[in-house]
């Protein structure tokens, strides 16, 4: 059940990452939300056109009950082709003591064309595919609690960039905690790239998390970047049609 739910939740997140690269907030900076971060994972837009391959460098810290902050850190290697399918690694966030590459969980593929999601695990040697909808569209609805700021522009890795701030203030009659909180994302985005090239976003509740792309290489990555590997068992996860499903219960 537990890989079951992972499985599930890998495949509504390929979903979001087909989400526009720029949405319009009401006449505010646009909230970049090309790449998705969660868990450590990193997903770059399908968009064509563009393609990148590059190492995503990711930290996570948090603030533990005695005072003390841990450190958890990790590689991924991520990128996208002219067609605009995406490869995405899912590596072991480890410790701040730990030196080297950290073992490879699994890797995530998505195809725009075919709206194809395919993640395949080594532990298992299973490769499973979903076909994922198409997104629905975000509203244009102003939310009160969110404020957008432009931070200007920069260099990264020697591409231009421009910032986007977005925070996000919760009352707190709106949360948990019963306290106000403020959860800050920042995003510096490069047209040429159409990625974020470093993506930071604060949490009281979780800490901060910090990804940026490093070695880039703005080319065609390989072809091995999309194809599952032979020796591996693949298993389609596709919910059948509602109308089937309807059919099969009567």
């Amino acid at each position: 059940m537990k890989s079951t739910l992972l499985v599930t939740a890998a495949f509504l997140i390929a979903g979001m990452a087909a989400l526009p690269a720029q949405q319009a907030n009401d006449g505010q900076p646009p909230l970049i939300r090309n790449t998705y971060t969660h868990l450590g994972l990193v997903f770059v837009t399908p968009v064509a056109g563009a393609p990148f391959s590059a190492t995503a460098v990711i930290e996570n810290q948090r603030t533990l009950p005695d005072g003390s902050v841990e450190t958890l850190h990790t590689i991924n290697l991520t990128g996208r082709d002219s067609q605009g399918r995406t490869h995405g690694e899912n590596r072991r966030m480890m410790m701040e003591s730990f030196h080297g590459t950290p073992p490879l969980v699994d890797v995530h593929i998505f195809d725009p064309q075919t709206r194809l999601s395919t993640i395949y695990e080594l532990s298992t040697h299973i490769a499973r595919q979903q076909l994922v909808p198409e997104a629905n569209k975000v509203s244009g609805a102003a939310n009160p609690w969110v404020k957008y700021e432009d931070l200007g522009t920069d260099t990264i890795e020697n591409f231009d960039v421009k910032g986007t701030r977005r925070t996000l203030t919760i009352p707190p009659q709106a949360n948990a905690t019963g306290a106000e909180l403020t959860v800050v994302d920042e995003y510096w985005y490069s047209e040429t790239l159409q990625a974020n090239l470093l993506t930071r976003h604060s949490d009281p509740r979780t800490g901060v998390q910090t990804i940026k792309l490093t070695d880039i290489q703005p080319e065609e990555p390989p072809q091995s970047f999309f194809e599952v590997p032979q020796d591996y068992k693949v298993v389609d996860m596709t919910p059948p049609p509602r109308a089937q499903v309807a059919n099969q219960t009567r």
